[in-house]
């Protein structure tokens, strides 16, 4: 089954849920993910078949012409993206938590014409806000403000249509101001520079801004950043899409590994068995791998059930029922990343010398999620965790917990 013109473009989702879309778009992607690994850069064609498919608005609520989906749908799809190309996955899944960002941090004044744009015309939205990097200031100017820096790790911002951007304000308390803000506004940049071992294709590059004007309206202050339960749900959702991309990772890492060892690897001259799918340590490996998924799965599923509650809680939501959330993904998010880093390493253990040759590239599985899981700590999840366990007392909110 291959994506043909009149699928992507001329009827988008007339014809097929977002699940069947996302499945011939991985199938697409997934024809020509190792040789875009190798040479990194935009994935222009591929995101324009996403904005061509209609999931662009896929958690968009269906009164602003969305899909209206849930977010334990909307991770599924990304998850399902990340098993064939977790690059992709990536600026698919920040361009929906910018989305949630605005309806978090904003007004409805503001982000309803905002979600009925994206829906209008297709935006793609994309991430400067990183709040650990304060090199960006903005300064308070007659309606609004100006920001001036430079900003790292603004993954999906090239080829965007849209920008949440954050600056510190040059002030004593030294305040985050977040606003939304369109790419291609005077004095921004946005540099090509993003040359990892990993997630090669997520644009995750820096940007900088020179005297941009960012209006009041476009600043994100009412609630604003992590003012409330509801409001401090953001990193969550942001914890909770790394952890389907992760599990996407290793799902898409397990299934090429079984493809070839089915077919393509050898069996070892001390084996008692007579193929390699039935060496008894060939079968041990895809049984550890298989519970790793498993669990993980279940982990994942159960985050993604208790963030919709909380989510549809709205304002209602209190810091116990947030801190349960927090719990849940933080335990998805540890587990995920232990897993599937010993099964995307471990995965040539059941494929073979031959596996390792540079054109099938089944390293990138662990390269990328390597280059994922050290966004942060998982340290700092497991501490607490054990907080929790020991001491009863809830992750306390930050843009990472």
């Amino acid at each position: 089954m291959s994506l043909t013109n009149a699928e992507t473009l001329d009827h988008p989702i007339t014809a097929k849920s977002p699940a069947a879309i996302a499945s011939l778009l991985a199938e697409r992607f997934a024809e020509t993910a190792a040789a875009r690994d190798l040479a990194g850069g935009t994935p222009k064609a591929e995101r324009d078949l996403l904005r061509a498919s209609g999931l662009l608005k896929l958690s968009i609520p269906s009164t602003y012409g969305g899909l209206g989906a849930s977010w334990a749908e909307t991770l599924a799809v990304i998850r399902q993206l990340a098993r064939a190309d977790s690059s992709v996955a990536h600026v698919f899944a920040f361009h929906h938590l910018q989305l949630a960002s605005v309806r978090l941090f904003g007004s409805l004044d503001q982000w309803e014409p905002w979600l009925r744009d994206t829906v209008k015309h297709s935006w793609f939205w994309g991430n400067a806000l990183n709040p650990l990097d304060k090199r960006t200031v903005a300064i308070r100017v007659a309606g609004g403000r100006e920001f001036s820096g430079r900003k790292s790790f603004c993954s999906g911002a090239l080829d965007s249509d849209m920008l949440l951007a954050s600056a510190v304000e040059d002030s004593a308390d030294g305040k985050l101001i977040i606003a939304a803000l369109p790419t291609h506004r005077a004095g921004i940049t946005l540099f090509e520079d993003w040359d990892n071992i990993g997630q090669r294709q997520t644009d995750s590059g820096s940007a900088l801004f020179e005297r941009v004007a960012v209006a009041e309206g476009e600043i994100l202050s009412n609630p604003g950043p992590l003012s409330s339960p509801r409001a401090c749900l953001r990193p969550l959702l942001a914890q909770l899409i790394f952890v389907n991309i992760f599990l996407g990772i290793a799902e898409g890492a397990l299934a090429e590994a079984r493809q070839y060892t089915r077919n393509g690897a050898r069996l070892w001259s001390a084996s008692p068995a007579a193929h390699v799918t039935e060496d008894p340590y060939v079968l041990a490996h895809y049984g550890e791998f298989w519970v790793a998924l498993e669990s993980t799965r279940k982990l994942a599923d159960h985050a993604a059930t208790v963030f919709d509650a909380a989510w549809n809680a709205e304002l209602a939501l209190t810091e116990a029922g947030r801190g349960e959330v927090a719990l849940a993904v933080a335990t998805a998010k540890v587990a995920a990343t232990r897993g599937g880093l010993d099964l995307t390493s471990r995965i040539f253990e059941v494929t073979g010398a031959r596996s390792t040759t540079a054109a099938l590239r089944l390293d990138r599985f662990w390269r990328n999620l390597r280059v994922h899981t050290l966004h942060d700590p998982v340290d700092y999840k497991v501490r607490e965790l054990g907080d929790w366990a020991l001491n009863g007392r809830y992750p306390k909110p930050s843009f990472y917990s």
